[in-house]
């Protein structure tokens, strides 16, 4: 399947003032609703401008097609769990390796679950687009986070903590993603809160 790249997928224009930036949120929090209410196939800019409450020349303004539209969303949700991995690492900085895992895995488990019936919607479309340049990016910004913290660990005796970063980061995000793309249950989700800070830890006390 041919998907789009994210070079031929970027907004016309970015926002320059204040309200133009509540557009664009007005914009994105609407298309999660039409999303949500109408799935993909039933989306259209004109449903998105309508609910939003702007005329479909502005929605062309910043979004040429509904691919771009789509893909601002993904990429918005990316860079949210990105911002609130990177707000948690800030607060478990010399932090033990226990804590580190536990922190971790709480953090990434909020972001995802934060609203979870959106995400889930997220989920559906994010398989149209050529995501490995974003995710690459995100990944090698996790990995950098998270090696700093393993390296400052007081009790921290990794001997290739380049690995170690490289491994948690997959386990956090493949883990997760398994589960929220199997439309897991509500025990499937407390269980996943309750053993992966486990599992990260196991490993972390494995590797060291």
């Amino acid at each position: 399947m041919n998907r789009p790249t994210p070079s031929l997928l970027q907004p016309r224009k970015a926002p320059r003032q204040a309200r133009s930036a509540a557009t664009i949120e007005a914009i994105h929090t609407a298309t999660v609703q039409v999303l949500l209410a109408e799935g993909v196939g039933r989306l259209t800019t004109t449903r998105v401008a309508e609910r939003a409450g702007v005329s479909v020349g502005t929605m062309y303004q910043y979004y040429p097609h509904k691919q771009a539209l789509l893909f601002a969303i993904v990429e918005r949700q990316l860079e949210a769990i990105t911002r609130a991995m990177l707000a948690a690492a800030d607060g478990l900085e010399g932090r033990d390796l226990a804590t580190v895992a536990q922190g971790l895995a709480t953090a990434w488990l909020d972001a995802k679950t934060a609203d979870i019936v959106a995400s889930r919607a997220i989920y559906g479309i994010a398989a149209e687009f050529d995501l490995s340049e974003v995710m690459g990016r995100a990944m090698q910004q996790m990995m950098a986070v998270i090696g700093g913290l393993l390296a400052a660990a007081p009790d921290a005796r990794l001997t290739d903590v380049k690995s170690a970063a490289f491994m948690l980061t997959a386990l956090l995000g493949g883990s997760v993603r398994v589960v929220m793309e199997a439309d897991a249950s509500e025990d499937d989700l407390a269980c996943l809160r309750r053993e992966l800070p486990r599992a990260c830890q196991a490993y972390l006390a494995a590797a060291v």
